[in-house]
Formats: C-alpha cells, structure tokens, sequence
C-alpha cells in the first residue's frame, strides 16, 4: 500500500465508524418505543439475529478463509464470547443505572481499555494527540452525563444505589468486551482475514450464543406490532448494517482509534431524545458535545501508527 494511498484509506475507515456509532447512538430512543421488552430480549436479538446474519452475508468469504480462521481459532473463540457478553451487559446496564449512565460508561470506558490491550498485546505506543484526543472526548461524555442526570433530577424515576451501582458495573463489562471483540477482530484482519469474514465469523459464533438467552426471553417481541418493529429495526439497522460499517472501518484504523471515535454515540444518543423523545439538555450537555466533537477531530487529524508486518486489508 502506498503512503499516498494510507491517507484515503484511514478516512474511508474513519467514515465507516462515525456511520456506525450514529446508527448505533439510535438504539435508546428506539428503545422507548418498546418500553415492555426486557433488556435482556433487545440485546440477544439485535447481537443474536444480527450477528447470525452478518454470518449468512459473509459466508463466501467465511468459506474462502476457513484455514485462516482455524490457525486463528482463539482470536475468533475470544471475540465471540466477547460477543455474547457485551448486549447482555450493556442493556442491562442501561435498565439498572439509567441510559445516560449505562451508555457513557460503556463508550467511555472502551478506547481506554481497548489502549491497554493494544499497549500490552501488540506493543503499540500511545501518541501524545491520541491521550489529548481522548481525555477530550472522555471529559465530554462526562459532562453530557451529568446535564442529562440534572434533566432528570425531578423525574419520578428513582434508580437504587445498589442497581445504579451494579449498572456501572455492568457497564464496565460491556466496555471491556466492546474494546476485546473490536481488538480480535482488527487482529484477524492483521493476519490476512478479510473484514466481512473476520465478522462474520466472530459475530456469527456469537449470535449463536446467544440464541438460549433469546428464546427463554424473547417472547415480548412478538406480544406486539410496535415491538416486533422495534425488534426488527435493532437487528437489521443499528446491529446487522452498523457493525457491518464497523467491520469496514476496523481494517483501516486501530481498535483503540475506532472505540474512541465512537464517542459520537452518546452525542446522537442525546440529540434524538432532544429531538424526537422530548427530553431537554441544559448547556452543559452541548458544551460536552462540542468537546466529543473536538475530540474526534485530533483522531481523525493524526496518521495512523502501522504495526510491523501488518498485511494489506482485505473487504
């Protein structure tokens, strides 16, 4: 690959995982419209289905790779159960804590610990942009957390410390998976792995895992019209279409750079429950936003670190 062609390539992966993280920032106020479905259902169903068809849409490539991903079976195993667990724990999370606080410490938790990964795994050195980068964006889903916790503080929602404890918790699992699945499949892709059958392989696995947890909770996605649509939506376009996107977006930037650009999902998260939901963000909440959308711009600005012996990407 040339260095002339890297800058077009990295924005073209740069695009794929703002694509991604807006249509997943739709999930919450998706989400109200079905406000009887368990958190548990919404998660094995848009992972579960979702990832079942990502495998389907890939199988060729799947196919064509298969002696790849078996020499790398442990990246794919890993990857999948980081699959598994991540919906469970991260709508869960939501329910128990709140959206707000289910979804920043989720997203604001995983470039960090998708950094350490990469600083421990594949001896990548943080740049002194990537930290700025990223404590900006950190600082800006903390103060859009708080605005929107003080637009709530008169509601007649109360969250116990015990739930809202175990939320965060809770949350801290989903962004620990989140970074894992993103950091194995980006190194399936190092090894030769094309992008759709990297996914598909992981998201595949994983979507099978979760298919007891649909069936012992899915039932309320079919007591209604509204929720089977809310069900069908999660699947097919935040889930099945985003993480498609995301695939993209992983063979051309690292894992640590993509979970931090998907700081933006928060940001969209909160723009739709302003928009559509009609809930209010007092100006602390946009000042937040502005420094998500500040952070975005020393990430998408810096020039990607390429590892020792990567190999071209494959789609």
């Amino acid at each position: 690959m040339s260095t002339r062609a890297l800058p077009v390539s990295r924005g073209f992966g740069v695009f794929c995982v703002l694509a991604a993280s807006v249509l997943w920032g739709t999930t919450g106020t998706a989400a109200t419209f079905a406000p009887d479905v368990s958190p548990l259902a919404i998660g094995a169903a848009a992972m579960g289905i979702g990832g079942l068809l990502q495998m389907l849409l890939a199988f060729r490539q799947i196919k064509g790779d298969g002696s790849l991903l078996h020499s790398h079976w442990a990246f794919v195993l890993i990857g999948a159960i980081a699959v598994a667990i991540y919906p469970l724990a991260f709508y869960t999370s939501m329910h128990l804590a709140g959206v707000t606080i289910g979804t920043v410490v989720t997203i604001g938790s995983a470039p960090l610990l998708s950094a350490v990964i990469e600083r421990v795994f594949d001896g990548k050195q943080l740049t002194a942009r990537w930290l700025v980068g990223a404590c900006l964006g950190l600082l800006g889903t903390v103060l859009l957390c708080i605005a929107k916790a003080q637009g709530h503080a008169s509601s007649a929602v109360h969250v116990s410390l015990s739930a809202s404890v175990f939320g965060v918790v809770l949350g801290l699992l989903a962004g620990a998976t989140y970074a894992l699945y993103s950091w194995t499949a980006h190194r399936l892709m190092r090894k030769g792995v094309s992008s759709s059958a990297a996914m598909g392989a992981t998201f595949g696995l994983g979507g099978l895992m979760l298919l007891p947890v649909l069936l012992l909770t899915g039932a309320s996605l079919v007591e209604s019209w509204s929720n089977a649509a809310v069900g069908l939506y999660m699947i097919l376009v935040p889930m099945f279409l985003g993480y498609i996107l995301f695939g993209l977006g992983l063979s051309k930037v690292a894992a640590s750079t993509a979970t931090t650009l998907s700081l933006i999902e928060p940001v969209v998260a909160a723009v739709l429950a302003v928009v559509i939901v009609g809930e209010r963000l007092p100006l602390l909440g946009w000042v937040g936003a502005a420094l998500i959308v500040g952070c975005l711009y020393f990430l998408v600005a810096q020039p990607e670190v390429q590892h020792e012996g990567t190999q071209a990407q494959r789609v």
